[in-house]
């Protein structure tokens, strides 16, 4: 894979905790999104987080290498649900990112459980954000193969 480099902006104005700030990528996808306090400490309605971004990058991240990996394996997924929470405490007196959770639904027509969760940790290995949050904090995956059979006679 060649070298990527996507960049994203942050403006901020007022103080941490009555201010705001806007968020936006060079893909437009994101347009001066809003920002707050307290969306991340709490639940501000219609507005995100770094937190929520960093757990949407992980998730999507994740969904693409295990998706990889399925083709890989000859086992193409018909669709995969990947949530990742990210967890921000308080590490002697500062605020870190101390875990990353993910809960992975697969639905993968013609693969069993043993090949399915040994395409989860090579493409958890394989994700890019699980490494850079491995780095400084845990990563935790679980995942469930569908029981729904597609094309199966029922």
């Amino acid at each position: 894979m060649p070298r990527v480099q996507r960049t994203a902006t942050a403006a901020w104005e007022g103080n941490v905790a009555r201010g705001t700030g806007q968020l936006s990528t060079e893909s437009g996808v994101l347009r001066e999104a809003p920002f707050s306090l307290p969306a991340r400490i709490g639940n501000e309605s219609g507005k995100t987080n770094p937190e929520e971004l960093l757990g949407a990058a992980h998730a999507g991240c994740l969904a693409m290498s295990l998706a990889n990996q399925l083709a890989q394996a000859g086992t193409p997924p018909e669709r995969l649900e990947v949530r990742a929470t990210v967890v921000l405490d308080e590490v002697n007196g500062s605020h870190r990112i101390v875990a990353s959770h993910v809960e992975i639904q697969g639905r993968v027509p013609d693969s069993d459980d043993a090949s399915f969760r040994r395409a989860v940790e090579e493409a958890d290995e394989g994700c890019t954000f699980s490494a850079l949050i491995r780095a400084s904090a845990e990563v935790t995956v679980e995942a469930q193969l569908s029981s729904e059979r597609v094309g199966a006679a029922g």
